[in-house]
């Protein structure tokens, strides 16, 4: 793995955690404990090896559609990751922030994720970014309205501007777990240069190892913004 051509920019649509665990005769609640484990290690090998931008699509503004039960124990989930998980963002230098449209979430969620934010904005290493309640469509419709209130001219620059991405570099790698092959309504702006890569993996099986391979793969591609 060259260290001198590392993707800035990485982000992942961690797929197949009900799978995973129907495979396994398990619960799918027991899936999304797995993939929540399995966020701690792929976000501190990225610290390790140099990545600084690191964008996890946790929870969509579709999956509300999902059984109630199910719902409920994702938010529950989340929270308590978010809790214990300050002590693994502070060891490895890590910031933390938030894409997508927080209003929908309880107090209590948003309180957390305002003091992880708050807790972790003076790490200087990888910037952790949760996609939560987030859809690409929602992302972009939110930014033009936020130019239209603030009277100012269409342009794509005042559009970036106004995305949840705002200062936060385009997608270099977008990885897909799982054997899908779609974007789901993530990044859909901000991959328009993207490198993409797609796995049977399901996202609790996903290793630092097939990390590196992709790497290793989108290092050796050709990246010509259309160009010749």
């Amino acid at each position: 793995m060259n260290q001198n051509n590392l993707p800035k920019h990485i982000s992942i649509i961690m797929d197949g955690n009900g799978r995973w665990a129907k495979i396994r005769g398990l619960k799918r609640t027991d899936g999304h404990k797995k993939g929540a484990n399995k966020v701690r290690e792929i976000t501190e090998h990225c610290a390790k090896i140099g990545i600084k931008y690191l964008t996890l699509y946790a929870f969509s503004t579709e999956n509300w559609s999902r059984p109630k039960l199910e719902v409920d124990f994702l938010i529950k989930l989340l929270n308590k990751y978010l809790k214990e998980e300050i002590k693994t963002l502070q060891k490895n230098n890590i910031k933390f922030r938030v894409i997508g449209d927080m209003s929908k979430f309880s107090k209590k969620l948003q309180e957390t994720i305002n003091q992880t934010i708050e807790q972790t904005k003076s790490n200087t290493g990888l910037t952790q970014i949760l996609a939560l309640n987030y859809g690409s469509q929602d992302e972009i419709l939110r930014a033009m309205q936020k130019m239209k209130d603030n009277n100012l001219e269409i342009s794509k620059e005042n559009l970036e501007q106004n995305l949840d991405t705002q200062d936060v570099p385009y997608v270099d790698m977008m990885i897909r777990t799982s054997g899908e092959m779609r974007l789901s309504n993530f990044l859909l702006w901000q991959c328009a240069y993207a490198e993409f890569f797609f796995t049977q993996t399901l996202w609790p099986d996903f290793s630092d190892q097939e990390l590196e391979l992709m790497i290793d793969q989108y290092q050796n591609r050709e990246r010509r913004f259309g160009g010749i």
